[in-house]
């Protein structure tokens, strides 16, 4: 395969630049980057569509490097290394490689609903960076998958796709407009898995640790500052809480979620 180089700031290179800050040049072009050992070489074990592999032109490529070239079947661009140092998002370090990949679909057939099934909507979420903290504990405990609903931040945000550590390319994440569309195919699944919708709410009904969690469960986790909507609570079977002490309101959406996941984690075992 050819390499195509870039040595200046051209057409190409602009357009992969407003990946890193630009919601809708990532969806209207259709792909993200991605940086990282272990990002990367999930995206190309588990087959996402790496459309180009962009490493430094002036460095002598490691193994690991060589072999995601080799694998991934994607263009490969030999980069000046500032500008790939642009592209990383970062001041003081040129990655290795940075790879263009392809989104997802926003498809809820992504998410199969099994017998252990567990997962979790993430409600209007405002913040990248908590996306990615929350897709990487689902990842870590065993999740089938997570769905964003509403207006919410990017779950291909740079911050969410480092938060994530490499989760995202692990785990299904589909986002979706409305939860009605969800609460549809949770009637649909329910025709196979006697799937239960649990929110979580600082008043909810019960503590988390009194709520079965053992059999398919789809978690719901509210906006950081507003919580769940109120066709959510609507929508939920249960509403529970997790009890805490000190002088903390609350807990952080990502960090409720984790613990949640970590309870239905426990009872499982």
């Amino acid at each position: 395969m050819g390499v195509v180089r870039i040595s200046r700031p051209n057409a190409r290179f602009q357009q992969w630049e407003a990946l890193l800050r630009n919601q809708n040049k990532r969806q209207r072009s259709g792909e993200f980057l991605v940086q990282g050992v272990r990002p990367i070489t999930l995206a190309v074990e588990r087959g996402w569509t790496v459309r180009a592999l962009i490493f430094d032109a002036e460095r002598t490529l490691s193994r690991w490097a060589k072999q995601m070239l080799e694998r991934a079947g994607a263009e490969h661009v030999a980069m000046a290394p500032e500008l790939l140092r642009q592209l990383s998002g970062k001041d003081q370090e040129v990655p290795e490689l940075v790879a263009v990949v392809e989104l997802p679909p926003d498809d809820l057939s992504r998410i199969p609903v099994t017998p252990s099934f567990l997962g979790v909507v993430f409600d209007r979420p405002s913040g990248p960076g908590n996306i990615g903290t929350l897709v990487r504990s689902l990842d870590a405990f065993g999740g089938a998958g997570l769905i964003i609903t509403g207006h919410a931040a990017d779950p291909y945000d740079p911050k969410a796709v480092r938060a994530s550590t490499g989760s995202l390319l692990a785990m299904p994440v589909v986002r979706v407009d409305s939860h009605k569309l969800v609460l549809d195919w949770v009637a649909k699944a329910r025709a196979d898995q006697p799937l239960t919708v649990v929110g979580t709410d600082e008043n909810g009904d019960s503590d988390i640790a009194g709520v079965d969690l053992t059999g398919p469960t789809l978690l719901v986790i509210g906006n950081e500052t507003a919580g769940l909507s109120a066709g959510w609570r609507q929508g939920c079977d249960t509403m529970a809480r997790i009890p805490i002490g000190g002088a903390a309101s609350s807990l952080n959406a990502a960090s409720a979620a984790t613990v949640v996941l970590y309870e239905a984690t426990r009872q499982r075992l």
